[in-house]
């Protein structure tokens, strides 16, 4: 039995699978599995038409004609170009409602995003990490060279199969230009929008990427002053994009709300965290106590064999509740700061879901639920080091954790030693009830002397550790 363009759209995000559409040449093509949905307007699925394995983007919008007619343009302008990207199958509509476009599976291949993943925590300049970034800088330098723009860059969007690198989405694939070299504006800004999905880090690294760039593009050199400006101004963007959606119902997160309660959650956990969200005081209480104070409670948790950490904001009397009901929740503030330092690229533990108790616009208690992170903290992992100072993979790593929040202008707040963890080479950064994003670096400068004296304080004055904390540590 065949479905629809209407009934998936009816379906949201959760069509049944597999399922079966008729194209307008009446074939048949199956999808067995969804890679990507937008709801009620693309499904992109590992699909089969004629036994044959395809990668089918459904356009099941009132508009899909347009869409499809644009994935059909870019994938097009990329063949003419001679950049590889997937063969394209067919493109027309479905019978009765709707539009498909299909091209070819590449079995075995695997997205730079996923390879990436594999390397994010590593060091800024690590070999290994470089390897995976190199290729899509000479990929995005050959888009240029040939006068095509990707309005849609991300790492997901180049695919390697064994040694071969393609280029997919069509659909953002902009050849105004096609034909003769990018100038050196839209250059700039395009690629600049490569470099601001990387950690902030990797910002310090570009003259390590960019000869792959070069390699792909010869006759540009991106101009590094107005580079760093454009990188900087479109990670902003971004940011307050994300952090908007952390607190609304869309792909990345699942929002619910009504008169007595607020939950958002990562979307790809809501299933597999509904049982801890729906009663978090119960998981809270069968768990293992980690602290338990006056204004927060917090446990380790155990879901289906996965470690997790539940911290409940307390109100510890009237008047301190009626002092919170208007304002945000420190659960809601972390959750938006944890979110923002994961973005940034700097280790936090990932915030997994948010939940307050509400009367109406009226907010009570809070819950924030996140990864659990086993390492220890700086206080146990640098005591036998406190006369010497830290050892050479703890120095980098202190030296980028707190390069990283100056560059950004973030202070924590709370700087003790316990707050952060040693975890695979990194420093990771828990509690962010008092950490603040800055607008103003004088009010940054002030606070950031605030974090560094309460740094130095965890460890006596005369050691050596201290030393080459005030040493090496910006004072400003």
């Amino acid at each position: 039995m065949t479905t629809t363009a209407p009934a998936l759209r009816e379906a949201g995000r959760t069509p049944a699978l597999p399922f079966t559409v008729a194209l307008d040449d009446g074939r048949l093509l199956t999808v067995h599995r969804v890679l990507r949905l937008l709801p009620g307007k693309r499904i992109v699925g590992d699909a089969e038409l004629d036994g044959r394995r395809v990668v089918a983007k459904l356009f099941i919008a009132g508009c899909s004609a347009r869409h499809m007619r644009r994935e059909h343009e870019g994938l097009g302008a990329l063949a003419a170009a001679a950049l590889p990207t997937p063969a394209l199958i067919h493109a027309g509509p479905l019978a009765g409602d709707g539009h498909a476009l299909l091209t070819d599976y590449l079995a075995d291949a695997e997205s730079l995003a996923e390879r990436w993943a594999l390397h994010a925590n590593r060091p800024p300049g690590d070999a290994d990490a470089l390897a995976v970034l190199a290729p899509a800088f000479a990929m995005l330098g050959r888009l240029h060279a040939r006068g095509l723009l990707q309005h849609d860059l991300h790492l997901g969007n180049f695919l390697q199969q064994d040694n071969r690198l393609f280029v997919i989405d069509g659909d953002a694939v902009d050849a105004t230009h096609a034909g003769s070299p990018l100038s050196a504006a839209d250059a700039t800004a395009n690629l600049a929008l490569l470099v601001a999905q990387l950690p902030t880090g990797w910002d310090d690294q570009l003259p390590a990427l960019l000869p792959a760039y070069r390699a792909g593009y010869p006759s540009l050199d991106p101009d590094p002053s107005h580079l760093a400006s454009e990188i900087d101004r479109l990670r902003a963007a971004r940011l307050k994009d994300y952090l908007g959606k952390a607190l609304r119902d869309c792909t990345l997160f699942r929002v619910e709300q009504d008169f007595r309660r607020f939950a958002a959650v990562v979307r790809e956990e809501a299933d597999t965290l509904a049982p801890l969200v729906a009663e978090p005081d119960r998981w809270l209480a069968a768990g293992t106590l980690l602290k338990d104070g006056g204004t927060c409670t917090v446990a380790r948790v155990d879901l289906g064999g996965r470690t997790l950490v539940v911290k409940r904001y307390n109100l510890k009397h009237a008047r301190h509740a009626l002092s919170r009901a208007w304002r945000p929740s420190r659960a809601w503030h972390s959750w938006l700061e944890g979110h923002r330092l994961r973005f940034l690229g700097i280790p936090t533990p990932a915030p997994l879901a948010l939940v307050e108790a509400r009367i109406g616009p009226l907010r009570g208690r809070a819950w924030l639920i996140t990864e659990h992170c086993p390492g220890p903290n700086l206080l146990e992992h640098l005591a036998p080091h406190v006369a010497s100072g830290p050892p050479p993979a703890e120095a980098a790593a202190l030296r980028a954790l707190f390069g990283a929040l100056h560059r950004q202008r973030i202070s924590h707040g709370d700087m003790k030693a316990t707050n952060l963890l040693w975890q695979d080479g990194s420093i990771v950064v828990i509690d962010l009830d008092a950490a603040i994003h800055h607008r103003s670096s004088r009010t940054y400068a002030r606070a950031w002397r605030r974090d560094r004296a309460r740094l130095l304080r965890n460890w006596p004055a005369d050691s050596g550790l201290h030393r080459w904390l005030d040493d090496n540590l910006s004072s400003a």
